[in-house]
């Protein structure tokens, strides 16, 4: 069973709140309708139109809050929230940002976790000349207990805007604006009273992030939580000291349905997958088909769309066609599963991943910065994943030993092996090539090979050629 490397603190809001239930709600709907910030922002107030619900609407709560609470009761500018309102207002009017990029701004012990931002009009907006941005590591699969979010909201109140949202594609909560004066008392106060850590920022980790996996999910293949959790703990100082050539992330999928999408956005993506054969219940697929059973666990119910077609719906949509009836029995041909899930998620009670579970490790997935977006690409097919992983663990630090020495400045490790080639990276990081690194068959029909694979070398005598090979 899990357990977490130290004793975890209980935290209670009664003890830990800074604000009293009247001042969390202290207009009514009535002040809320008739509110107007300090500034005109028609194109802004465009955004609360519609059924959506809107950013606009509740940073106009905030704006409203701030305007009644007391002067002590804060410790930023009280207009904020609102300056902020009207410097969005001007970035839609010229069609283009008015934050300067601020680096990393950090606080003791830790370089990063805290984005540096500020206004290029302060004067206009002084309400956020400075409007740091924090990065809060979230708990494994985002479990959250009430008493830690109203604990953090009221200290965001107190020493922030109050904004924040959840989640950032890294994963973490995400603190949107305060001062740098108030960055060592929200890290003293996150860490000794909430006994939590700032999440990555800056040429480092980012911080590692995991789908539910086991906890709530019957096809998670590892336990993601747990392994999210260790990588966490044991590179603390990556995570902490940024010391690489751009950001690094790890993400955690327990199966191949990739729900925190791992192979678009982590530079090595851990997901889970099985090497044996799917588990198949005959009778459910039986059920299936006679209707007795309803496909996609129900999910699309509400509209009439006939009765279930096992072939039109699961096997002529095998992207490996690995599938097909057979004397009123379905088969799989598992050597050409390509593992994508569809069959399993439209008839879960029939069909199981295997029991031979472990992960597929993937490389080099990123947004489009610099050589534009890239999906990751298989570099491990298969490796167990069991405590302590030390076996994972030998593969991110080759890894991270060949981008430190080789990538340029701010170029990720998926464009590092797009400029060096896949075959020189699996040389130098010492993995040997597998089929499933293949996206398509090579054009070029000839093969390359290194002095040292050939028997003799390439040096040739063409005399002793053509002793052996006689006209």
């Amino acid at each position: 069973m899990f357990e977490p490397k130290r004793p975890q603190k209980e935290l209670k809001y009664e003890e830990l709140r800074i604000y009293t239930d009247e001042e969390l709600k202290n207009f009514t709907e009535e002040e809320l309708k008739e509110f107007k910030i300090k500034h005109e922002i028609p194109a802004v107030e465009e955004l609360e139109k519609g059924p959506w619900p809107s950013f606009v609407a509740d940073a106009k709560q905030e704006a409203l809050r701030r305007r009644k609470l007391a002067d002590d009761r804060m410790m930023i500018d009280r207009y904020v929230v609102e300056d902020l309102l009207g410097q969005l207002e001007l970035s839609f009017k010229d069609g283009e940002t008015h934050w300067k990029h601020g680096g990393i701004v950090g606080v003791f012990g830790y370089g990063g976790g805290v984005i540096g931002r500020y206004s290029d009009v302060p004067e206009k907006f002084p309400g956020i000349a400075h409007f740091h941005t924090i990065r809060v590591n979230q708990p494994a699969s985002k479990f959250y207990k009430s008493d830690f979010l109203r604990a953090l909201a009221d200290l965001w109140e107190y020493r922030g805007s109050g904004l924040f949202n959840m989640h950032g594609s890294t994963g973490d909560i995400i603190l949107l604006g305060t001062t740098t004066e108030q960055l060592e008392p929200i890290f003293y106060d996150m860490t000794h009273e909430l006994d939590q850590d700032l999440g990555g920022s800056g040429s480092n980790l980012r911080t590692p992030s995991c789908c539910i996996g086991k906890a709530r999910c019957e096809w998670a293949c590892y336990d993601t939580q747990e392994m999210c959790y260790e990588m966490t703990m044991h590179y603390q100082d990556e995570l902490h000291r940024p010391a690489f050539p751009y950001k690094f992330k790890f993400k955690f999928d327990g199966c191949p349905n990739c729900c925190v999408a791992s192979i678009a956005r982590a530079d090595i993506a851990f997901i889970g997958t099985w090497r044996d054969e799917i588990r198949i219940d005959q009778e459910a697929v039986k059920a299936y088909i006679a209707g007795d059973i309803v496909p996609r666990g129900g999910s699309h119910k509400g509209r009439e769309w006939g009765k279930f077609d096992i072939q039109k719906e699961v096997i002529d949509l095998c992207p490996s066609q690995c599938m097909r009836m057979e004397d009123g029995k379905l088969v799989i041909d598992n050597k050409e599963c390509v593992r994508c899930m569809h069959c399993i998620n439209v008839m879960p009670q029939a069909l199981r991943p295997g029991k031979d579970t472990g992960v597929s490790i993937l490389v080099g997935a990123k947004a489009p910065i610099l050589e534009g977006a890239q999906i990751a690409q298989v570099i491990v097919p298969f490796m167990k994943a069991e405590p302590p992983y030390d076996n994972v663990k030998e593969v991110i630090e080759r890894i991270w030993e060949f981008w430190m020495e080789e990538g340029k400045n701010r170029e990720r490790v998926g464009e590092l092996i797009q400029r060096v080639g896949l075959p020189k990276f699996l040389e130098v990081i010492g993995l040997p090539p597998a089929p499933q690194m293949i996206k398509a068959p090579r054009a070029n029909p000839y093969i390359f090979w290194k002095e040292e694979d050939v028997p003799g070398g390439f040096e040739r005598d063409i005399k002793d050629f053509r002793a052996r090979h006689k006209r």
